[in-house]
C-alpha cells in the first residue's frame, strides 16, 4: 500500500479513528451523548397551551392564592359577622379594617408570578369589597362654604410643650378646638395660647372646648364605667352660639383599649360608648357635633351606640394614632343634622396622637 492509499484509508475509513477513540469523541456520537446528558437536567418546556411542569393550565394553578383572595373579600364584606365572643376579635379586625386592602397588591404579585388566571379573577372580589367600604374616602372634598372648622386633639397628659401644641392647632384657623388629657398643670398654657383667638372656653375634668363663638349650657356628661372610681370626668357638652344657629357640642374621651394575651380588651370603652350614645339621644337640639378621642374607629361595632345618633365624616382617612406611625383614626369629628365634609390629620405635636381637623357644613 502506497502513501496515497494509506492517506485515503485514514481519511475515509472509520476503523482508524474508531480505534483511537478521539475522532468519534470530537465529531461523532459521543458528543451527542454528552449533549443528551446535559439536556436531561434542563427544565421541561411549557406546553403550547401555557401548562406548567405539572401540566396545569393558567386556570388550574394559583388556587391557594385565589382562596386567600376570597377569604380577604369575606373579611371585608362580612366583618360584622366575625364574632366578638372570644378575645373580641371582631372589634380588633374592624379597628384596622382598611389595612386589609394591602393584601390585594401582595396577592396580585403572587398571581402574576404564578401566571394564574383563576387567582387574578378571584382578586376582583377583595378589590371590589375594599372600594365599596373605603373608596369614597379617596374622593376629593366637595367645595362650598366651610361653615365651621373644628379641631380635635388628644394632647397627652405628658405633653412637654402645651403652648407649642396650641399654636400648632391655631394655624388652621379653627372655630372650635376640643382637647383631651388636659392636666391642671398644662391648662394655663392652653388658656393663654388659645384664648387670644378663641376667647370662649370650658373645661370639665380632663376635657375642654375652646370656641370663637359664645358658649352656654355647659355641663358635664357622665360616661364613666361602673368599675372606674370617682374623679374620672371625661365628658362634657355645651351649646355654641354660631352666627347661623345654636349647635350642641359634645367633647368625650372614652376609656382606652388594650391588646394582650387575652385578645382585644374594650369592655370599659364599650360601656362608656353606650352612656355617650344615651346622652346624644337625649339632646333636644337636632343639630349636634361630637368631638373626641373615642378610642375606636367608625368601623368598630363597639361604637355603634354612638354612631346611631351621628353621621360619619366625609372624604379622608385622617389616621391619628399612633403619631409616630398612624394606623387608625380613633379621634373623631362627627355630626348630626350637619355634614362633616372633609377630615384630615395635622402634623405631629408633643402628643402620641395626631390632631385632626374637619369642615362642617351646618
Amino acid at each position: 500500500m502506497n502513501d496515497a492509499d494509506e492517506h485515503d484509508t485514514d481519511a475515509h475509513g472509520h476503523s482508524a479513528h474508531g480505534a483511537d477513540g478521539r475522532g468519534a469523541g470530537e465529531n461523532g456520537s459521543n458528543d451527542s451523548g454528552r449533549d443528551t446528558g446535559r439536556r436531561r437536567f434542563r427544565l421541561p418546556r411549557r406546553g403550547s397551551r401555557g401548562t406548567d411542569r405539572r401540566g396545569r393550565s393558567r386556570f388550574g394553578r394559583g388556587r391557594v392564592i385565589a382562596a386567600l383572595a376570597v377569604i380577604v373579600a369575606c373579611l371585608l364584606a362580612f366583618h360584622s359577622a366575625v364574632p366578638n365572643a372570644v378575645g373580641r376579635f371582631g372589634s380588633l379586625l374592624e379597628t384596622f379594617l382598611p389595612w386589609l386592602g394591602l393584601a390585594v397588591p401582595v396577592l396580585l404579585t403572587a398571581a402574576l408570578l404564578r401566571r394564574s388566571v383563576t387567582a387574578l379573577i378571584a382578586l376582583l372580589l377583595p378589590a371590589a369589597a375594599w372600594l365599596g367600604l373605603f373608596g369614597a374616602l379617596l374622593l376629593p372634598p366637595p367645595g362650598g362654604p366651610a361653615g365651621i372648622v373644628a379641631v380635635q386633639h388628644n394632647v397627652s397628659d405628658v405633653n412637654a410643650d402645651p403652648a407649642g401644641t396650641a399654636r400648632a392647632l391655631l394655624r388652621v384657623r379653627p372655630d372650635l378646638v376640643a382637647l383631651e388629657e388636659v392636666t391642671p398643670s398644662a391648662l394655663p398654657a392652653y388658656r393663654k395660647a388659645l384664648g387670644r383667638d378663641m376667647p370662649h372656653h370650658a373645661v370639665v375634668g380632663t376635657v375642654g372646648l375652646w370656641s370663637r363663638h359664645p358658649l352656654k349650657d355647659v355641663r358635664p356628661v357622665d360616661i364613666k364605667p361602673r368599675e372606674i372610681g370617682p374623679g374620672w370626668n371625661r365628658g362634657m357638652r355645651a351649646t355654641v352660639l354660631t352666627p347661623r344657629a345654636e349647635v350642641a357640642v359634645h367633647v368625650a374621651h372614652l376609656p382606652s383599649v388594650r391588646i394582650g394575651g387575652s385578645g382585644f380588651s374594650s369592655a370599659w370603652r364599650d360601656e362608656s360608648a353606650r352612656l355617650l350614645g344615651a346622652a346624644l339621644a337625649a339632646e333636644q337640639p337636632s343639630r349636634l357635633i361630637l368631638l373626641g378621642d373615642l378610642n375606636g374607629t367608625v368601623d368598630d361595632r363597639g361604637l355603634d351606640p354612638v354612631l346611631a345618633h351621628v353621621g360619619v365624616a366625609g372624604p379622608g382617612f385622617a389616621f391619628s394614632w399612633p403619631a409616630s406611625f398612624p394606623l387608625a383614626r380613633i379621634d373623631q369629628i362627627l355630626a348630626r343634622s350637619a355634614k362633616v365634609t372633609h377630615v384630615r390629620s395635622l402634623p405631629a405635636t408633643g402628643s402620641d396622637h395626631l390632631p385632626i381637623v374637619a369642615r362642617i357644613t351646618l
